[in-house]
Parts: structure tokens; sequence; C-alpha cells
């Protein structure tokens, strides 16, 4: 049973007898699951309802149903129009809020909801706050200017947060005292209210630096996504109280595998290795495959000042030109780091796959190794490439890298079978000089070799969450759930105006319908464009302790078990390991993490959630400062996204801005919701996601990180004969926040959930949408 639809029928019980209060076990024994763990998992449920308060304990420690709060509980998502949307359920609807019913609510607020009416098939529902219960920021971040036209204030801040754009801040007296043009921090004291509306006041708490100085373009997004950057003393203490070598008490209980052929294959950039390979063929013919990743646990206690702040962290940070590391640099590139030639403390996951890549042994132990090679990408490229002079500089090595190659077909094969969808999306490197100013911006290529780790980190992640899933107890689980049936069902009848032929149940889709939906449209023009669709079709990843899949890849087990010098939920998992090791398999030993997975799966979901956000946006910042200097110039482009206030449109270097409908002046443009497309009304052209097109720069806004677009030759654009209706009348444009779409006032919002895309090494694209969607549409609206 999912872990949603478990919660629902607890809080729908509970809610139809609320006058009474159930004991879990009563509550256990009245649903009558099917499983040896369903106690826990109840319990686990009623935890998470009485967490948003629509349950409640007694004093006899039975669950009911919470009379006393009324409404849901959500994140607020804020439009610059005044109106909002509350997102409180992955599963559900958006709940719409108008302007006079936000409280004052500013974006990203804990709020509590009351519903005024649940909406109906057109119509999302729609609600008023009625308590503000946690703010999102309690400090605002930009370009301080000296003095004010308010009597009592010192001077103001510029805002340099979009989603705060709109609003005033004035500074008082009493703080630190800036110069004009420094970019501060300063606390909030006095929120938005009835009298002041779209103001904020507060004192001068840091001064980051002047606007113009190296860096400080960065560093105004990282405290406005408030992501922490500065070990306290008390955590390099402790990290530099740490040996910087393998200590022979170290090594007991341990497994030697030294002598192993492991290497390490990264970027050449890297500095923070933390897995190690290697395959070989048994006498079988199966194939070994060796994942040993570095045993960050042992030197990062539970409880200590550096696991307080690692979990605080929750994961890297990695911005163009620094890292914002979890660990401090003497752990992360250091002691934990599989340098070559050097003993390491690793946890081992050692599996047997016959030559179709079928998973027929495997086993997980502590070990001490050695890295035999630092290899790169680039390198063992060249080696599978067939390049002479890099196959004689490692020739021991030749047939291992072979072998690695063999095994890596079969596993693919084996993810392709089961329906796994491979999307092949360009990724760019910004290049910066000594000042951080971009001077290019080169694509990544993804070769065999990138391929290769992405695949045995896969085969890891998989064996390691199957091994304890099978064993039924708690763990902490990489999931990514089916895609919503409502969505799905757009998807298809879009791929179906398209001409694809499809047989898939929107009630029950299988990762393999869309793989097939994908296939028929690779090489073809249309290409982008449902690949772009299909990943707004789909749900966001996050970590839980409930194992319900990996939807993306076609997984039925999946963790997080390879890169915990950078993730907190792989650190997790291998102390879980550890564990279960010494303490066993039983109820005693079971209950040890069982309550705290829930909240780590959590938090580290919303800290991964901060760090693609503030990766994004300093990316977007650095693009548009990389086209300053380009205003005026052509480029080939294509459309990326289509909304009734104009279209999204990305050039070949990945960099992405807006075209106006108001910049369209060969005719007036209707937006077609059901094609997603602007049709022109009197000459029919028509511009959809995936089109090609010729741009001209127009304007760059480096503050904002938006860029401007003109189309250079509308006529040359293909004509329809789709008819739409004229909708020059309507009140509002298409709504800004999550997953809006134009063309309906707000009151009409339709659902398209969107998220982001993060792929680092050893972690599969966790698909979700574009990342220009969600930000550019409120910066341009």
């Amino acid at each position: 049973m999912a872990e949603n639809n478990l919660q629902d029928q607890l809080y729908g019980f509970l809610k139809a007898n609320s006058a009474q209060a159930f004991p879990a076990q009563t509550l256990v024994d009245g649903l009558r699951l099917p499983d040896d763990n369903a106690f826990t998992k109840v319990v686990q449920a009623l935890a998470a309802l009485e967490r948003v308060e629509k349950v409640k304990v007694n004093e006899a420690g039975a669950f009911q149903y919470n009379a006393d709060k009324e409404g849901v509980i959500g994140e607020f998502r804020a439009n610059e129009r005044g109106f909002g949307f509350i997102r409180y359920d992955d599963n559900a609807d958006d709940i719409f809020v108008n302007p006079d019913n936000t409280l004052f609510a500013l974006q990203g607020d804990q709020v509590r909801v009351k519903i005024l009416n649940k909406g109906d098939g057109n119509r999302g529902p729609e609600g008023q706050v009625i308590e503000i219960m946690h703010r999102s920021r309690e400090q605002m971040v930009g370009e301080f200017k000296l003095g004010s036209e308010y009597a009592g204030f010192i001077g103001q801040i510029v805002l340099t947060d979009k989603k705060f754009a709109t609003y005033d801040f004035l500074v008082k007296e009493g703080g630190m005292v800036a110069e004009d043009g420094e970019v501060v921090v300063a606390t909030i004291e006095d929120y938005p209210s009835l009298n002041t509306p779209k103001r904020m006041t507060g004192t001068i708490v840091q001064k980051i630096g002047f606007k113009d100085a190296p860096g400080v373009d960065i560093l105004q997004i990282v405290y406005n996504h408030d992501v922490p950057h500065v070990f306290p003393d008390d955590v390099l203490e402790q990290a530099e109280a740490i040996p910087d070598h393998v200590l022979d008490e170290e090594r007991e209980g341990r497994e030697d595998v030294t002598d192993q052929p492991l290497v390490t294959i990264d970027s050449i950039e890297s500095k923070d290795l933390d897995d190690a390979v290697t395959v070989w063929r048994l006498d079988n013919g199966n194939f070994h495959l060796g994942v040993h990743i570095a045993d960050v646990s042992h030197y990062v206690p539970e409880g200590t000042p550096l696991d307080q702040e690692a979990y605080k962290r929750g994961t890297s940070v990695y911005l163009t030109d620094r890292v914002i590391p979890m660990l401090p640099r003497n752990i992360s590139n250091g002691i934990a780091s599989l340098n070559e030639g050097v003993e390491r403390l690793a946890m081992s996951a050692e599996m047997e796959f016959t030559p179709d890549g079928t998973l027929v042994n495997h086993r997980l132990h502590k070990s001490v190794m050695r890295s035999h090679a630092r290899m790169t990408y680039k390198g063992v490229n060249a080696i599978l490439d067939g390049d002479e002079e890099t196959r004689a500089e490692y020739r021991e090595l030749v047939p291992m890298f072979e072998d690695m190659q063999l095994l890596h077909n079969a596993l693919s094969q084996k993810r392709q079978e089961r329906g796994a969808i491979e999307f092949e999306a360009p990724e760019a490197k910004i290049i910066v000089d000594p000042e951080g100013k971009p001077t290019d911006i080169e694509l990544r290529e993804r070769g065999t070799s990138e391929r290769i780790i992405e695949s045995f980190m896969l085969a890891a992640n998989e064996t390691v969450a199957m091994h304890f899933d099978l064993a039924k107890v708690p763990f902490l689980y990489r999931i990514h759930e089916a895609p919503d049936s409502e969505r799905v069902s757009k998807f298809l009848d879009f791929v179906k105006a398209l001409g694809c032929p499809v047989k898939a149940d929107p009630q029950h889709i299988k990762p393999a319908d869309l793989q097939n939906i994908h296939k028929y449209f690779a090489g073809k023009p249309e290409e982008q464009m449902v690949s772009t669709m299909m990943l707004r079709s789909m749900q966001q990843a996050k970590y839980s302790d409930q194992p319900l899949g990996h939807f993306g890849i076609g997984a039925d087990y999946y963790t997080h078990f390879t890169s915990p010098i950078r993730r907190y939920p792989d650190l997790t998992v291998h102390r879980l390991i550890k564990w279960y090791e010494q303490a066993g398999l039983g109820n005693e030993a079971q209950a040890r993490y069982r309550d705290d997975l829930p909240v780590i799966a959590e938090d580290t979901s919303v800290r991964e959630r901060r760090a693609v956000d503030t990766e994004r946006d300093t990316d977007a910042m650095k693009k548009a400062q990389f086209m300053e200097d380009k205003v005026g110039q052509e480029f080939d482009a294509v459309v990326n996204g289509v909304l009734k206030f104009g279209m999204f449109v990305s050039l070949e270097n990945t960099v992405e801005g807006l075209i106006h409908t108001s910049n369209l002046t060969d005719d007036y443009y209707n937006y077609d919701e059901s094609h997603m497309a602007l049709i022109g009304q009197r000459f029919h052209h028509i511009y959809q996601i995936g089109q090609p097109v010729r741009v001209k720069l127009i304007r760059v806004d480096k503050e904002q990180s938006a860029l401007d677009f003109i189309l250079v030759d509308p006529a040359a654009a293909p004509i329809t004969d789709i008819k739409v209706a004229d909708d020059r009348k309507g009140a509002f444009g298409g709504r800004g926040g999550k997953g809006g779409k134009g063309g309906k006032k707000p009151n009409q919002h339709n659902r398209s959930r969107q998220g982001d895309k993060n792929s680092k090494k050893g972690q599969p694209t966790d698909h979700r949408a574009p990342k220009q969607d969600q930000k550019r549409r409120q910066q341009h609206k």
C-alpha cells in the first residue's frame, strides 16, 4: 500500500469516527494489511499525520482526529500579482489563494489553509490562509542604498531575490553600518501587514561585499537560499583531529581488498573521489563487479558537531567556480577521498552478474582498499575508442576496461527491457576567469566511461536497496513515484494528437509505456517537444522510508549508497548497513532508526531541492552575464516552452530567454492550451515546443537572470490550420508559480507539476521538468 494511500485511509477513518480515539494496534487490525511490517507502516503514517496536525495523540497514546485544527498545512507559492498557491500534497492539486486571502504570506512560508471550495474538473480548489505557521525567511539579502524618504529609516535594501523584488525593505538604525552599494544581509523585524502590505523592515547584521566585487554575485544567491557555507569552529576542530591516514586498529573487522585492481573514474577536476570500481570475469563466465565507496560514516560519528553540520547542509552544492562541501575539505578531499596509491576505509558492494546482466549474488561489507589508478572519463574513453598511446600507458588495465564496457552494455540492456527512460538533455559547463567572469560555455560530452560509471552506481544502489527491502527492516530509499493519472492522461492525449499510437492506461502507467513513446519520436522533429512534455508529467524524485521504487529507471528497489562525501542520505545508508550487521535484524535492532528515517527523508529532500535551486540560479545568472556583451547578435534557437505571455527559447549553448508576445509584432497571437502553441490570428503562423527559430538578443538583465529575444524572420514560421478563440478579453495571463498554464483566470488553474533536473556522477537523472519553466515564468510575466 502506498504511503500516501495509507495516510488517507487512516485520516478518513479517524475523521469519520472523530469522537473516538484508537490505539495503533486497533487500526492495524482493522486495516488487515498482509505485511509483516504492518504495525511499523501504520505507526509511521500516523506520525506523519500528527506532524501536520491532522491527528492528535491522547494521554493514553491513542490516535484521534484533530478537530481543533481546521484546514490543511502547506507551502505558499507567491505570484507577483498578489495571488498564490498552496502546495500541500504531491498527489493533489495546489490550492489557489486570491490576493485578499493570503494573510500577506511570503514565498515559501508554511501556512494553514481553510478550503473555501474543492473545485471541479475545470477549476482547482480555492482556499484562505488562516495562519502563518513558519516563515521561510528570517533574513533578506540585497544592495544597500543610503537614505530613505521614510522617517526613522537610514536607507533601503534592493532585494535580489526575484520572488521578493516587488517589496520595499527599509533599514532601521541599530545594526551594522554599511556603505552605499554594499551587499548586505538584514534580519526581518516587521513583515508585510494590512497597513504596509508591500513593505518589510529590519537591521543589517552582515556585510558581504560591494556589488561588483568578484564572487559577491554568487554569495548573494547563496545567502538568498540560506545555504550554510561557513563551518563552525567546533566542526573544524573535530575534522582537524582526524588522522590523515588509516590507523592499524581501524583495519580490524574489515576485509582487505587492497590487492584488487580498483580504479576511480571521475572528471579531471574532481577532488572528492568517493567511489572505486573493479570488474573481472569469473570461471563460470559471469562478471564480478565491485563498487567500493569511501566509508565516511567512520569519520563522522552520529550526534557530533560534524554530523550535525552535515545534516544541516544535506548535500554539497556545486556553483560554477566553487563547491560548498557537505564536509570539511580535509575529509572530502583527504582521508575520505579514494586517492591513488593510499589505503582507505570503504563500504563495499560486491556483485555477480550473468553475461546478460542478471544479478545472481551479492555481498555487502566493510573493507580496506587502495586505488590502483586515478582514471578520468577522458582517459577511459580514449582507451575504449582505441587510442594507442593511452592504451599503452594503461596496458595492464585495458582488459578490465573492456570487460567494464561489456558489463555496462548488459546492464543497460536490462534497464531498457524493464522500461527505463533515458533523456539526453545537454549539460553545460560555464568557464570563468580568475575574477569569476564567464568567458565560455562548453557542452559536456557524455561518453562511454560516464555511462559505465552510471550503470555501476545504479547497480550498487539497486542491490543495497533490494537487500534491505527483502530483509523487511526500516531503511532509507530514493523513490520516484508513478506519475499522477490526470497529468498522464493529458500527456497521452497530447502525443496521440501528434500521431503516436498509444495503448497505455493512464490509471496504470508503466515506465515501458513512456519509453515506447520516447522511442517513437526519437529522431523526429517533435522529439524535444515530447520529451519536455513527458518530463512535466512526472513526479519529483525524493527520499523516503518506504520502498516505493523508482519509476524513471524502472527499478523496484533504489537508494543512494554511492556518494556519502556529498549526500547525507548516503551517509545514513552506510550507518544502517553497519547497524544491521552489528545488531541483527530483530525488532530491537529495527527500533533504533525507525522513527528517525521519515524525518531524515523529508529534511534531506528539502535540502536537496535548496541545493538544486541554488545551483540553477547561479548558472542562470552566470549565463546572463556571459551574454551581456552579445546584445544585437543573432542565434539559432529552439522553442522549449510556450505560455500565453510568450515563448521560451534555448540556444545551442543552453542559454535560455523569452520572446514576449509584445515582441511578436507581425500578428496577434492566441495561446492554444491543448496544443501548447501560440497561433497567429491573421496569418496562422504557429510556434510550439521543439520548433527551431532564428532569434536576436535585445536585452540582458544579470540581476534578474533574464534575457529577451525577438524573432529574426517571423514569416518563416510554419502555418497551421488549427483555429483557436480570440482570448484578448481575458482578465489574466498564465498563472505564475508551479506549473501554471495561460489563458485562464487564476481560480481556473490547471496542474502540471514541475521539478528540476539534477544529474551528478553516479546518480541517474531524476525525471523532472526542464529548469527554465518555473523560474522564468515568474521573472518575465
